[in-house]
């Protein structure tokens, strides 16, 4: 009944009837079935991570398309598809900004309303409408204020047979694998309907298949025979605090509580403590610094501390770093944070907002960006990449790491201010898809959870509860070599989509013109029994 009322309004539409109430109606459903396309895809996210309903959320967003929407009609059922997925797969921005959060959802739903203005319609678009809203996804991953790259496709498929993906394309190519499943499989339920071909969504399947098959060909990464002995500590506490309401004094004493349960052991080589666990106004100077030397000398090993740090002569300006402590107490290394979270870290546009009232002072100081490669060395020279919380969730900080030669990934990280585990659980499924990635073994610390060891293959060892105190320990096996993603990175599958946008096109054009030029095939007229060029006709035969 419902795909009788989208063909009746489509009826209308192409005749240019006057709508009636039927039509109406099913309009509304269509821009119905498109929100709740997107819900599912939603659900197809961690915490939820039934992973199957993304293609079904994206075939059935094709259903409620059809092969000829209006361009009115096709933008208002993106922005449905778009804000149905976007606004409950984000909603932890809620409790960082509430305008902010309600300006985002709209904004991720225009760009899918965006890309259905971009794409074609007809037989074509079962290659056009994947790549569109694939290419308006990358947008989202760096657009506006860096990018906001949760809620991804990439992140859902994390647990399913599409993950391997990642390390051929990363994020970007896992995106347009699903879109075209689910678009494809969507244009073939409307062609057994109509009993129309539909060959161009078999084949536009079949690309899928091919990469998948690829995918579990492609480079892994190589074992070097060496380990690495890791301790992650996690201090434990209530989530859903800021940093304003809980002393640091007292969640620095919660990590040096948890660090004193670690026996002394030859085989341990190093203790990862979260992101701003510390936060002092000038490190080598501070009572922490002091603490942890303490016990990096009991236990013979470095330790590799988050520490936010005002910086000396700027008022309200910090960074937020990574440093290698030794057990002499000197600090070995640093990395200071480049991915900053707008409105979280630092407010982007702070004198605008200031001067129309919005709450900046919710967010006191802005964090400084750092410009040193993602990585920190070990006493012994071992190279650890390194993405600080908000950076896991962009595929190039990881992957700047390995270039850099990193052999393992640390993500020490704070989610403390969330409430819920909509952040914390995407964030483990973005450190399985950097390590699949980069084919390393990724490490992620957190204060308050989740904590976990991540394998080169994505599977999650000794994740922890949220709150507990707890330290997880694991011997980690170094790995160099790169992956394709790590050799390639995003750009080239930008252009492969914007290029077979363009086919796309191009094909569509090519049909349009065909069914309008005037057919070569001219009617006979009466024929001249004295003319020899007919004699055949004349002649009977």
């Amino acid at each position: 009944m419902a795909a009788h009322s989208l063909a009746l309004a489509r009826s209308h539409r192409r005749k240019g009837a006057p709508l009636t109430a039927t039509t109406r109606r099913a309009r509304w459903a269509a821009l119905l079935l498109a929100l709740g396309a997107g819900f599912l895809v939603a659900l197809s996210l961690p915490p939820w991570g039934w992973w199957p309903l993304a293609v079904i959320g994206v075939a059935l967003f094709e259903v409620a398309l059809g092969p000829q929407p209006g361009r009115r009609s096709g933008f208002g059922r993106g922005m449905a598809f778009g804000f149905g997925w976007l606004a409950m797969g984000t909603g932890w921005m809620w409790q960082l900004t509430v305008p902010g959060y309600l300006a985002a959802s709209l904004i991720f739903a225009c760009l899918h309303g965006l890309a259905e203005l971009a794409a074609p319609n007809g037989r074509w678009r079962v290659i056009g409408r994947p790549a569109a809203h694939s290419l308006v996804e990358a947008l989202r991953f760096s657009f506006p204020f860096g990018g906001v790259p949760l809620a991804s496709l990439g992140i859902a498929q994390v647990a399913g047979p599409l993950a391997g993906i990642a390390r051929v394309g990363g994020v970007i190519l896992i995106t347009w694998v699903v879109f075209q499943l689910g678009f494809a499989l969507g244009a073939m339920t409307e062609a057994a309907r109509s009993r129309r071909p539909g060959w161009p969504a078999v084949a536009a399947v079949a690309a899928a298949a091919i990469v998948v098959v690829v995918s579990l060909l492609a480079p892994r990464g190589t074992g070097t025979g060496r380990s690495l002995d890791i301790a992650a500590v996690q201090g434990g506490g209530a989530q859903g605090t800021r940093a304003l309401d809980v002393p640091t004094a007292v969640v620095t004493g919660r990590h040096l509580e948890a660090t004193r349960s670690i026996e002394p052991d030859p085989a341990l080589d190093v203790v990862l403590w979260p992101e701003n666990v510390v936060d002092t106004s000038d490190f080598a100077s501070s009572e922490e610094l002091a603490a942890i030397t303490d016990e990096a000398t009991r236990l013979g090993v470095p330790f590799a501390v988050g520490v936010t740090e005002d910086i000396p002569g700027q008022a309200g300006r910090i960074t937020n770093a990574q440093l290698v402590v030794t057990p002499d107490g000197d600090v070995t290394s640093r990395y200071d944070k480049v991915r900053r979270v707008p409105f979280g870290e630092y407010v982007p546009l702070r004198g605008l907002l200031e001067a129309i009232g919005a709450p900046v002072d919710q967010v006191p100081t802005n964090a400084v960006a750092g410009t040193t490669p993602a990585v920190i060395e070990l006493p012994d020279g071992t190279p650890l990449g390194v993405a600080i919380s908000w950076e896991v969730f962009f595929g190039g900080r990881a992957r700047e790491g390995v270039k850099a030669g990193a052999e393992v990934l640390l993500n020490p990280t704070n989610g403390a201010s969330y409430t819920g585990t909509i952040v914390q659980s995407q964030q483990v499924a973005s450190s399985r898809l950097r390590a699949i990635e980069t084919g390393r073994w990724v490490v992620q610390a957190a204060p308050t959870g989740f904590s976990a060891f991540v394998s080169p293959t994505g599977a999650v060892f000794d994740r922890t509860g949220v709150s507990e105190q707890a330290v997880i320990r694991r011997s980690v096996e170094l790995r160099t070599g790169r992956t394709w993603y790590v050799t390639l990175g995003d750009a080239p599958w930008i252009a492969l989509l914007g290029l077979t946008l363009s086919v796309s096109w191009v094909l569509t054009l090519a049909d349009r013109s065909r069914r309008s030029a005037p057919s070569r095939f001219v009617e006979p007229g009466p024929v001249d029994p004295q003319d020899s060029t007919t004699g055949a006709a004349v002649s009977g035969r």
